[in-house]
């Protein structure tokens, strides 16, 4: 029963610190900034920040994967959602 115990508990261990490695690869990727003459290669698009409903411009991240497979953040900017023309 120890024995098992044990078992549990390293496993549970091993999860938490590869959730951790992974964490701190995703921060060591550089923020790039958008300009019209940048190439963009996304092949897998991985996440996008939500837009708010403000009225003005913001930045906004794409996190995307290139055809090589590496990813990249890409920082752009975006009007908000809360605009009405009335």
């Amino acid at each position: 029963m120890k024995a098992l115990l044990v078992l549990a508990l390293s496993t549970l261990c091993a999860t938490a610190m590869a959730e951790e490695v992974t964490t701190d690869v995703a921060e060591q990727i550089p923020v790039e900034q958008y300009t019209y003459s940048k190439h963009l290669d996304i092949a897998k698009v991985i996440s996008m920040t939500a837009i708010p409903n403000v009225c003005e411009v913001i930045p906004a991240r794409m996190t995307y994967e290139d055809s090589q497979g590496k990813k990249h953040i890409l920082e752009y900017r975006v009007m908000g959602n809360g605009c009405s023309n009335g």
